[in-house]
């Protein structure tokens, strides 16, 4: 790496606002996933400095190590002589200052090539930097400013970032930040985009499509995006941004992570040629619109100021991503960019994944999982940590998950409010009135959550909320259903089978390296109970050979209740099971409009989905 020859660190001066720290990064030619960065850091007069870099992001919470990805840290002083750098950590760096009255010249290299909505990605189309990942920083240090400058490939056009703006100079591709946390919470993207805009109360959210956007209609997208951001406004009754960026990197994947003003989608280039495919993109970036207030701005007590060096615990992930995941799609519905059957998943495939969110979705999501009686969705919320982002295959028997049961919870609790004031309120009054109470740096606790939704709805719902957070108790959907007029399908017939079913043994496989793979093992299935597991080959069925593009037809051969002998090779030994076929579960859980629901329920579920605008 070289230095710039414009570095010209200052002199410290004591007693003034603390001097920002100033960053110039550079994506090297030849070296296409690799950003190199020079930092100008600020000794404060000290002897030693120690620098750090975060191991995890807000908003996704599993510490990930950013610092594996740093190479070559060194540091320097003023007349370009090397200091001595020490890593006392696995994310900490301490510098010996030879000259405590000047500043330190930092450089390091980062690999980014984990392309998610949480890690740096360069290549040479684009780059993705985020905060936490990206800038080392002074430990201890009081608040100062934080400056940008991206060096750009001269292929590229711009670079992007909403909440940290450009120096009133001018300066292109520099930007500054007022303190550490609000460049975190600014990842910066730089490329080629197509940039789409519209105008509301005279604030401009905008839509950057980066990577091939031939197939993506954005005319149509950014019309539809204006409807949900009109619903969110009359929603909450003001924008609470000056401008707002949608990055949609058209690279493949799915996913999303909510910022202060922007948001980073991953999509795939024909998402929107199907429409089960673009309805789940409109729910993901409605959810991470909804952010702007729940998160961003209204949020549990614990989760800011961050401690970015540990975990950050908190049991009130279910209101947090649970309450925005409800939001998500009913924003969708209320803006006309869904049906009533399509919100509520009259239609859904059995266990789909990856299509829009619905009620029955959840529903069923939530009932096939056993852990849902293992684990409370505030402890599953505490756990986020360990559990939510490393799922292995016995997380469905182990825990639940908060997004899931919280969007149940928020709708439980959408129509009790309903049901208690004779529709006159919603839980859209107890967002409105916990946002105005705790909105911004003071946050909620979950007693202060609970009473501001006692008060909306005029009834005591301490022992509901302790029922349905802090406990394994099944959900009652009952009154819900009644105040809006709906019913669970009636299970259809068994489609096949003498015996009346289709055989069913209860476990998921993969094929992998031409091998059939058993891959999860839920509790309660004739596999889990004969001893199954995961990680076993399938090998035969009392004493056939069955291929891996042989197993579903084979299973059609037997019958519920049939006894066999299931060959598997378990760790190379060979294994026989005796296991007993079950039958294929109904769907039990699917949501549908009562044919007889009344005047007064149709008029409920009405004004459920009813535009606010």
């Amino acid at each position: 790496m070289h230095h710039s020859e414009e570095f010209q660190p200052p002199l410290y001066m004591p007693d003034l606002t603390p001097q920002p720290i100033r960053y110039n990064v550079r994506f090297p030619s030849g070296h296409p996933h690799y950003a190199e960065i020079e930092a100008c850091i600020p000794t404060d007069g000290k002897l030693q400095v120690e620098l750090f870099l975060p191991v995890w992001t807000p908003g996704s919470y599993l510490v990930r190590e950013y610092s594996r990805h740093v190479e070559c840290l060194s540091a320097q002083g003023r007349d370009e002589s090397s200091l001595a750098v020490v890593k006392t950590r696995k994310n900490r760096w301490l510098v010996e200052v030879a000259n405590p009255l000047h500043d330190l010249l930092i450089r390091y290299r980062l690999y980014c090539h984990e392309l998610t909505v949480r890690t740096n990605f360069v290549d040479e189309s684009f780059a993705l930097l985020h905060g936490a990942a990206t800038f080392v920083t002074l430990v201890n240090s009081p608040v100062r400013p934080h400056e940008v400058t991206l060096e750009l490939p001269p292929q590229w056009t711009g670079s992007w970032s909403a909440q940290i703006g450009p120096l009133m100079d001018g300066s292109r591709n520099t930007f500054r930040a007022p303190d550490y946390d609000t460049l975190v919470d600014s990842p910066i993207v730089a490329g080629n985009p197509s940039i789409h805009s519209f105008e509301i109360d005279g604030k401009i959210p905008t839509l950057l499509n980066f990577g091939d956007a031939q197939h993506w209609d954005a005319t149509n997208a950014l019309g539809d995006l204006e409807k949900i951001v009109l619903q969110y406004r009359a929603l909450w009754g003001e924008l609470p941004y000056e401008r707002y960026f949608f990055f949609n990197l058209l690279t493949g994947g799915r996913g999303a992570l909510e910022h202060r003003n922007s948001m980073i989608s991953l999509a795939d280039r024909f998402t929107m040629r199907t429409h089960s495919s673009y309805a789940a993109w409109l729910d993901l970036v409605s959810h991470e619109f909804f952010h702007l207030w729940n998160v961003k701005r209204l949020r549990p007590r614990e989760l800011g100021p961050f401690d970015y060096e540990n975990e950050v615990y908190t049991r009130n992930l279910w209101i947090a991503e649970g309450f925005t995941e409800y939001y998500g799609p009913l924003t969708v519905r209320r803006a006309g960019l869904s049906t009533d059957a399509e919100f509520l998943g009259t239609d859904r495939a059995p266990h789909a994944r990856g299509g829009p969110e619905s009620i029955t979705g959840w529903i069923e999501d939530l009932e096939s999982t056993p852990g849902r009686l293992q684990q409370p969705v505030a402890l599953a919320s505490f756990d986020a940590w360990i559990k939510h982002y490393r799922p292995d295959e016995n997380s469905p028997n182990s825990s639940v998950s908060y997004y899931t049961k919280g969007a149940l919870i928020a709708w439980l609790l959408d129509a009790k409010v309903r049901a208690a004031t004779g529709g006159a309120k919603t839980l859209d009054d107890v967002m409105r009135l916990a946002f105005h109470r705790y909105g911004g740096t003071r946050g909620f606790s979950a007693d202060e959550f609970h009473e501001t939704a006692q008060e909306v709805a005029g009834i005591d719902l301490k022992n509901w909320f302790t029922q349905v957070a802090e406990t394994t108790e099944e959900l009652d959907y009952g009154e819900a259903m009644a105040w809006f007029g709906l019913r669970f399908q009636t299970p259809a017939p068994p489609d096949s089978g003498e015996s009346g079913g289709r055989a069913w043994l209860g476990f998921a496989t993969k094929t992998e390296a031409g091998r059939l793979m058993v891959t999860e093992v839920r509790r309660g299935t004739p596999a889990y109970e004969a001893g199954v597991s995961s990680d076993d080959e399938i090998l035969g069925i009392d004493d056939y050979r069955v291929r891996p593009d042989q197993w579903a037809q084979r299973l059609e051969q037997y019958r519920p209740h049939e006894v066999v002998s299931l060959l598997v090779a378990r760790q190379d030994r060979l294994v026989n099971i005796r296991v007993r076929f079950g039958e294929t579960p109904p769907r039990r859980w699917v949501v549908e409009v009562a044919p007889n629901s009344t005047d007064a329920q149709r008029q409920h579920l009405a004004a459920w989905f009813a535009s606010l605008t």
